[in-house]
């Protein structure tokens, strides 16, 4: 499957185009996202009626923006623009954004303090996956990626190439209804956009019903 590796410090804003969008992007060797926070203060008139003033979602279908990784984030909208990544609602809203939004509102949200930590159960089937795995059904502990806390990786301080990581998102916190939506949308390979999802795509293949159940119910809590 071919793949384009997204150097998004280097590349110039995208321009419209009628080609198809690739079928993956490699975001193994993506550059940190920098933009204007407080430029992207200003667009958020629109985002704070699902995402909430501070970046914490009013409603448990929508995820919390607040904390998330510019990069991260930057990734989403994108993906959202391009097409490459549909949702009745982002799809157009994003359509809309230039690729100075996109960074702006991006480094907007990474700047908010994240939801505060719950006090999830570490003895539940949902901590066991989450921070263990199951070996013998071949999950993988998802810490490995998104960290023992659910807050992701820490990219490094530089405009180096960050690792492969640098651009999977924080979990904890998020509602247990998106997160069941999403490991859904991995499992079936509706989310397949980028080589982080195909990794997700091969992890949630793993996962029965009730291990998503018992992820998300974690997560939500942690």
């Amino acid at each position: 499957m071919s793949t384009v590796v997204l150097d998004v410090a280097a590349e110039p804003p995208a321009a419209s185009t009628s080609a198809a969008p690739p079928s993956a992007q490699d975001l193994r060797r993506m550059r940190p996202i920098r933009g204007d926070a407080k430029a992207g203060a200003g667009k958020t008139a629109v985002c704070l009626a699902c995402h909430g003033p501070q970046g914490v979602a009013i409603a448990p279908n929508f995820p919390n923006l607040a904390g998330q990784s510019a990069s991260y984030l930057y990734v989403q909208l994108k993906e959202f623009h391009d097409g490459q990544r549909k949702d009745p609602v982002m799809t157009g809203q994003a359509a809309a954004l230039s690729d100075e939004d996109m960074r702006n509102l991006a480094s907007y949200y990474a700047s908010l303090p994240p939801k505060p930590a719950g006090q999830a159960d570490a003895s539940a089937r949902g901590a066991q996956l989450y921070l263990d795995g199951d070996p013998a059904r071949g999950i993988p502990p998802c810490q490995a990626c998104h960290g023992p806390a659910g807050l992701g990786p820490q990219p490094y301080p530089s405009s180096a190439p960050q690792p492969p990581w640098a651009t999977f998102p924080h979990l904890r916190g998020q509602s247990g209804l998106y997160l069941t939506k999403q490991l859904g949308d991995f499992k079936r390979g509706t989310r397949a956009g980028n080589s982080n999802a195909k990794v997700m795509h091969g992890v949630a293949q793993t996962l029965s019903d009730d291990d998503i159940q018992a992820l998300s119910a974690y997560l939500s809590t942690l």
